[in-house]
């Protein structure tokens, strides 16, 4: 049993009764775990769990799913956030003031799926594993904040904007303002924001004087 890519709570992903507490159990242990500093395997969560490596494996069969599983939970509404606007630097604006408090209360729980990826020895991902930890939400997030520019930017402007913007949204730009700048969870967030905006602006600057958009 593999964990789609929805909030652990949706009950269309998990009907109630024992598999369903069972599967509680497994994720919130190992993002307890992850909390802590730790690299759990699947392993490692059962014991803790009191859950059988049997059980366990059916419903994570690599440590990558379950992974995907503690981010999924994670992120929480993160995942269904919808653009309410049409400026582009409102909508990424609005994303980022929703994602980054939730990113950074959870930045433990980020760290480590990073690390796990990281350290991961590059085995070809099993069935129902895209070898990701977690990781794959991001480009859909933003290119959900772009559509604003669908009319304005190419297919491959936005691709290229969303490539960029994707280095500042996340755990790895909040690694590198905490750990090498000092910055504190308000100083990333005015960073971050800053960028983003700063990278818009330059990609409608770009259209104009170029004279070629769509």
């Amino acid at each position: 049993m593999t964990v789609p890519r929805k909030k652990l709570t949706d009950p269309n992903v998990v009907n109630k009764g024992p598999r369903a507490r069972t599967l509680r159990l497994m994720v919130e242990t190992a993002s307890q775990m992850m909390q802590q500093g730790g690299s759990p395997s699947v392993s490692e969560v059962a014991e803790a769990a009191g859950v059988s490596r049997s059980t366990a494996y059916r419903y994570f069969p690599t440590q990558s799913v379950m992974v995907q599983a503690v981010v999924v939970e994670a992120l929480g509404p993160i995942l269904s956030w919808e653009p309410n606007t049409t400026d582009p630097e409102d909508l990424i604006e609005s994303l980022f003031q929703s994602a980054f408090p939730r990113i950074l209360s959870n930045e433990a729980i980020f760290r480590a799926a990073l690390r796990q990826s990281l350290e991961s020895d590059g085995d070809a991902p099993q069935d129902g594993d895209d070898g990701s930890f977690g990781r794959g939400h991001r480009i859909e997030l933003l290119r959900r904040a772009l559509t604003g520019l669908n009319d304005v930017l190419s297919e491959p402007q936005i691709t290229r904007l969303a490539q960029a913007l994707s280095m500042a949204f996340g755990v790895e730009s909040t690694i590198v303002l905490k750990d090498i700048w000092g910055l504190n969870n308000d100083g990333v967030q005015s960073v971050t924001l800053w960028a983003a905006r700063a990278m818009i602006r330059a990609a409608l600057a770009e259209v104009t004087e170029n004279g070629a958009g769509r």
